[in-house]
């Protein structure tokens, strides 16, 4: 049957992640984009399977979105024994992982698909699924398959890049990746791979309640409200973020750092450094629940200069903290796209950004893009803003304008149009791109 282009009714997408839903998968970015990626996949029509490294005490398969979205645990026998999280025992989850992925997503999702006049879509993320994706190709041909399946393979940053069979990943797949500045990057390597941005889920265009942010502020208590949330890593700036608390202090305005890290090792070293420059540390813990809680929880941890939030945030509560800030530090050096800036955005809040893969940040018109670790160029921003309220108003309201263009069903448009194409040139769907059409 011939196709012209790409419907729910026609395709099956495949996605190949470590990371997922579960709070045992997240560990960054990539398992909020998987998530993200496939519930927006499914919400619009598209029967979606997600592989992932999952929490081994849930259900090994389990169908949610009105059956559009079926989650398949991988791993779980192995994950039993390492239950801090999705990358213990990462060698472990990755051998067995190449070794059944490829079989038996051929037999029991490609195969089904294909019997049914579908395509499909095999989208996998980040290194630990490259060679999953090569010996998938491999079995695919092996069996005459080949021709009905598109494979695209996503680079999110460039975490161990010399571990990924390049020659072999750009024979068997269409690479992809996340920004322009990880175009360049890549092109240096000799690849040249398709930028398809991430996104934001539509939820988050929605105002965020005043009053609840009103709330944060008289909870905190201070003059100036930094936030950053962000893995402790170099990269991610922390060390630029808490001298600029203290020159801001120094100044004699009363500015706390609302401080979300993770697990790494770097976060002591960060905390360190604060104390080194006369800045209180106090921590911030609750168990999940509501608003209140979390609002309690900061109170609690008053007065400090740095409040290191040591309880998971969702990202209905993280919005009230980026808007209540007086600025959002997502100022990293090396950033391949940077979700937290543009979640900050849609709420509303006023961020500072590297200058690497934020394509959405436009300085002194919806954010501010700082170009170097220097602190005092934070500082500096901050003086200006809190001398022109009028300044702080037009960039927060530019900044929800511009979130409406990176949702992820914007995202999944993107997609859907660099697979019709591939599809096209490779004779999948109907219309020879070097044809003239009737």
């Amino acid at each position: 049957m011939s196709q012209r282009n790409i419907t729910a009714e026609n395709i099956e997408f495949v996605l190949l992640s470590f990371e997922g839903p579960d709070r045992y998968s997240l560990a960054g970015g990539l398992g909020v984009r998987v998530d993200n990626l496939s519930v927006t996949l499914a919400e619009m029509g598209f029967t979606t399977h997600l592989f992932f490294i999952g929490d081994p005490e849930l259900k090994g398969e389990e169908v949610r979105q009105k059956g559009k979205l079926i989650l398949h645990r991988w791993c779980q026998w192995i994950s039993r024994y390492y239950p801090n999280g999705v990358y213990e025992g990462e060698n472990e989850k990755l051998h067995d992982f190449n070794e059944s992925i490829p079989w038996f997503v051929k037999d029991k999702v490609i195969k089904p698909a294909l019997a049914q006049g579908k395509l499909v879509v095999i989208l996998g993320e980040e290194w630990q699924t490259s060679e999953a994706m090569c010996r998938l190709s491999d079995v695919l041909h092996k069996d005459g398959l080949g021709d009905r399946v598109v494979m695209f393979w996503n680079a999110n940053n460039i975490f161990s890049f010399n571990r990924i069979d390049w020659g072999r990943l750009s024979y068997t797949t269409t690479i992809t990746t996340v920004s322009r500045y990880m175009k360049h990057i890549m092109w240096k390597m000799g690849l040249n791979p398709l930028v398809i941005p991430n996104g934001i889920p539509k939820r988050l265009l929605r105002k965020v309640d005043d009053r609840i942010t009103d709330r944060v502020r008289q909870a905190i208590g201070a003059d100036l409200i930094l936030c950053k949330v962000a893995r402790w890593d170099p990269d991610k700036r922390w060390n630029t973020a808490v001298e600029a608390v203290a020159r801001l202090k120094d100044s004699g305005l009363k500015t706390i750092l609302l401080a979300r890290g993770g697990m790494e090792s770097h976060g002591k070293e960060v905390l360190y450094n604060a104390r080194s420059l006369g800045l209180i540390v106090k921590e911030a813990r609750t168990k999940p629940g509501s608003s209140n809680g979390y609002l309690t929880a900061l109170q609690e941890a008053t007065p400090a200069d740095v409040i290191d939030i040591r309880f998971h945030v969702p990202l209905d509560f993280l919005r009230f903290l980026y808007r209540a800030a007086d600025g959002v530090l997502a100022n990293s050096g090396h950033e391949p796209f940077g979700i937290v800036g543009l979640e900050a955005m849609a709420a509303g809040g006023i961020t500072f950004t590297g200058c690497t893969g934020e394509d959405y940040a436009v300085p002194f018109v919806n954010s501010f893009v700082l170009e170097t670790a220097d602190p005092m160029e934070i500082v500096g921003y901050m003086t200006y803003l809190r001398h022109h309220p009028e300044e702080c108003m037009r960039i927060r309201k530019a900044a929800r304008r511009t979130a409406r263009y990176f949702t992820w069903e914007a995202a999944v448009q993107n997609l859907i149009g660099r697979l019709e194409n591939q599809a096209r040139i490779r004779g999948i769907l109907d219309g020879n791109p070097l044809l003239p059409s009737p």
